[in-house]
């Protein structure tokens, strides 16, 4: 008999793991209050009921008879997902400490303190706070609410009148009515991420790549062109860090599932921030599938429905280094306007080093001037693999080379294209 799953959320990165179900010859049902959510697309039955309403879920899993739960790429769907689980005793790779250390910027601060990672220097404020500054941090200061992602939300100030009315505002984008004040870490940081495996109670490294970001929206929060794999950081972070959050997934009993942690890097100084218990945009999976052989997307799917997470061969597998090839994401950001016209997509597609292609928007939709700054204006992602970084950056030119995408007047609507890597940094012994 057809196994059911109900996958929560419906945005279009969630509509690639859509896709692997239907292909796994699954019966799927997504649930997602927009009617026209991309993930709907292909799923077997979907339905416009709210992820957060946690009962109503419930009652509609029992009614239907379903086998399994999973998230797909949204992080406020965590914890209803696991409280949804709870309720119908079926597979859950999230826990109760889980999601209050990796599902709120606040739990995860609290728990890298307790477990010496060292993170942002911030504060926090609620709805009946002080809206002063922090005395210890100087301006420019981020603000964010502390149960957003992508970007949502998210704010830089650089003088008081601006920090008082962005903390009023953003305090209104917080479920939990609290928001996060941080040093905001500017042009003289690096940014990377790291991606872990939990497979029976064991942490694996699975990836880590650095991330490019543009700097041209003002003061919105800086979003990625594109990121590389392996980080350069690497063998640092293995050193410094990597001990201590294992020492935190154990304690916090972590059993199963993925995890995307990412970090600012100062004068070799790491700064961990913003955690992700789930598939990520990113889709550091993807790159994984291609050249280390194991699926993110097929492993939770049969966890969701089994309760089994991997193949006993797993550890073998898994390479964070890669085998000695690169990886590289390529994010197409666009500015606000109605997308007009988009050439060369077909011939990106068919080159030798482009094996998958995330398209979020096609020619007539409209690119909304609230989402720029925010993973919403992502145009494509653009998944490329090579047998070096020299190959890799061939690669990015080239796709730059290849399209024209421009608004009804005719104007260009990319915000910017990332730039080649610096090759002696990704040379790797």
């Amino acid at each position: 008999m057809q196994k059911k799953l109900i996958i929560l959320g419906g945005n279009p990165e969630t509509g690639v793991l859509v896709n692997i179900a239907v292909s796994m010859g699954i019966h799927t049902i997504v649930i997602d209050p927009n009617p026209n959510a991309p993930a709907k697309k292909n799923a077997t039955e979907s339905y416009e009921i709210d992820g957060f309403d946690v009962d109503g879920i419930v009652s509609f899993a029992r009614k239907k008879n379903v086998d399994g739960v999973l998230v797909g790429v949204a992080d406020i769907l965590v914890k209803p997902y696991w409280e949804i689980c709870k309720k119908l005793d079926v597979p859950c790779y999230a826990t109760e400490k889980s999601v209050e250390a990796f599902c709120s910027k606040d739990g995860y601060k609290k728990y890298c303190e307790q477990y010496g990672v060292k993170d942002i220097p911030g504060i926090y404020l609620m709805q009946d706070s002080d809206y002063e500054k922090p005395n210890n941090i100087d301006f420019p200061l981020m603000v964010k609410p502390v149960d957003s992602a992508a970007g949502v939300g998210n704010k830089i100030c650089r003088d008081n009148e601006d920090y008082t009315a962005t903390v009023k505002k953003v305090l209104s984008n917080s479920r939990k009515g609290v928001v996060l004040v941080e040093k905001y870490m500017d042009r003289s940081c690096d940014d990377m991420a790291v991606y872990y495996t939990f497979r029976n109670g064991v942490p694996y490294l699975s990836a880590t790549f650095d991330r490019q970001l543009t700097r041209l929206q003002g003061d919105s929060s800086p979003i990625a062109l594109g990121t590389v794999y392996p980080s350069k950081y690497t063998e640092g972070f293995v050193k410094d860090v990597h001990p201590k959050l294992c020492t935190m997934f154990e304690g916090l009993n972590i059993k199963a599932g993925v995890l995307c942690i990412q970090l600012f890097v100062e004068n070799n100084v790491f700064y961990s921030y913003d955690p992700g218990f789930r598939l990520q945009g990113e889709a550091p999976h993807i790159h994984l599938a291609h050249i280390n052989g194991f699926d993110h997307r097929k492993m939770l799917i049969n966890y969701a429905l089994t309760g089994k997470f991997g193949e006993d061969d797993f550890h073998e597998q898994n390479d964070y280094m890669m085998g000695g090839k690169a990886a590289c994401s390529v994010w197409v950001l666009l500015k606000g306007g109605k997308i007009g016209s988009i050439k060369g997509l077909d011939e990106m597609k068919a080159h030798k080093n482009v094996h998958f292609v995330v398209e979020r928007f096609k020619v007539g939709d409209i690119i909304k001037e609230e989402w720029v700054g925010t993973e919403r204006q992502v145009l494509y992602r653009i998944y490329t693999a090579g047998e070096s970084i020299f190959e890799i950056n061939q690669t990015i030119e080239d796709i730059k080379n290849t399209f024209t995408i421009t608004d009804e007047k005719g104007d260009d609507m990319v915000i910017e294209w990332l730039k080649p890597w610096n090759t002696a940094d990704y040379i790797f012994n």
